[in-house]
């Protein structure tokens, strides 16, 4: 009898486990699906930029940074204000975002060939500033996050002003699972690289999905 209770309390609870784990599944696929689709509503933006710029090839990474930076909302979806003018909230239109954003990581991307380090160390830069592409071609031409946290970490923040090391909390999946989750006053974000790649397969398996269901 007491084993029959056991086997039926532990039936239920992997059937509420079952349930709260498929609701949420089904909560962060929809949820994921509307900001990729936030994000294709600027498409045809991105295309002439890449079109002017010679860089199709990179079409689904410079959406998957658009995801990363403002999911597709807002006057400055590339966040590109900075780069452009040195600070940020200057951008009041999509378009002016778009090409500034296009036309940076187009430099990064010469730049990283230049040098011969791999594509992620110029998604990294357009983060941290083109300087990290020759700290990357100088310690293995090849971007990984410790290397992007020793460059957050010692060269970057200090430069901004933070020269103690100063951290502030990060509560996201590769943070915790990397440093506790922390990053740097003043360091940029040096999981920038590895959110766009992980938003770029969100975005190739919508791409699938919509074509399937099309």
């Amino acid at each position: 009898m007491r084993v029959r209770k056991r086997k039926k309390r532990f039936l239920t609870f992997f059937l509420f486990l079952s349930f709260i784990s498929l609701g949420m599944t089904a909560y962060l696929l929809v949820k994921n699906y509307r900001e990729y689709q936030q994000v294709m509503v600027l498409e045809e933006k991105v295309n002439q930029q890449i079109a002017e710029t010679d860089l199709v090839a990179y079409k689904d990474v410079i959406l998957s940074m658009i995801y990363t930076e403002s999911k597709g909302l807002g006057d400055d979806p590339m966040q590109s204000s900075e780069s452009a003018y040195g600070e940020v909230g200057k951008m009041t239109l999509a378009d002016d975002s778009i090409r500034q954003g296009v036309t940076y990581f187009s430099q990064a991307l010469a730049l990283a060939k230049e040098q011969q380090v791999d594509l992620w160390s110029a998604v990294q830069a357009y983060n941290f500033g083109l300087d990290y592409i020759y700290f990357v071609a100088g310690n293995g031409g090849v971007n990984h996050t410790d290397l992007a946290e020793e460059y957050s970490r010692d060269i970057l923040a200090p430069q901004l002003g933070n020269t103690d090391h100063s951290r502030y909390r990060y509560f996201k999946l590769p943070a915790l699972l990397h440093n506790g989750g922390y990053l740097y006053y003043n360091g940029g974000n040096l999981f920038y690289a590895e959110t766009v790649r992980w938003n770029q397969q969100k975005i190739q398996f919508f791409h699938k999905l919509t074509e399937l269901f099309s």
